[in-house]
């Protein structure tokens, strides 16, 4: 599992409104930098909705800021079920830790369990799942954009 980063001071936060348009900003960047031939731009809108919905159902958005107060990623989690919606990191901040630290706090909000799905040719997040402790428990489709998508869990060892 990688660490979160020793070389910055993090702040974790529940999301305010004042962060949707760093989330989404962020959210779109990323996302470019992983499919640059889909345009995020246009589905802004579908992930402020999207984050709302789960938001009401009982999820969490939390952002991770750095030590100059930027927002450098989030993670959506219901501690309900454990689904993992959204897990984002800023383009620049890829491979820092950063991810490891949103993981580590997804985890602190659903102890036995967490589930995802994750695009089946995002070879970088497969990786990054299974460094983490994740493994692959099943197959589907992504709703927006018909990939095929590996669903992927975590349980803590004993479980």
């Amino acid at each position: 599992m990688n660490a979160p980063p020793a070389h910055a001071s993090l702040n974790l936060r529940s999301r305010v409104d004042d962060d949707w348009p760093f989330i989404l900003d962020l959210w779109v960047a990323s996302w470019r930098a992983t499919y640059p031939e889909i345009d995020f731009e246009a589905r802004r809108d579908w992930l402020q909705r999207r984050l709302r919905e789960l938001e009401a159902i009982g999820a969490v958005t939390l952002c991770l800021f750095d030590a100059q107060s930027t927002l450098a990623g989030f993670v959506v989690i219901n501690p309900a079920d454990g689904w993992l919606d959204q897990i984002c990191v800023a383009p620049d901040r890829f491979g820092a830790g950063f991810g490891a630290a949103l993981l580590s706090a997804a985890r602190n909000v659903s102890p036995r369990l967490i589930r995802l799905d994750v695009n089946a040719d995002n070879a970088r997040a497969i990786r990054f799942y299974e460094r983490d402790g994740f493994s692959r428990v099943g197959r589907g489709a992504n709703t927006l954009s018909g990939r095929e998508t590996i669903m992927m869990e975590w349980r803590p060892l004993g479980d």
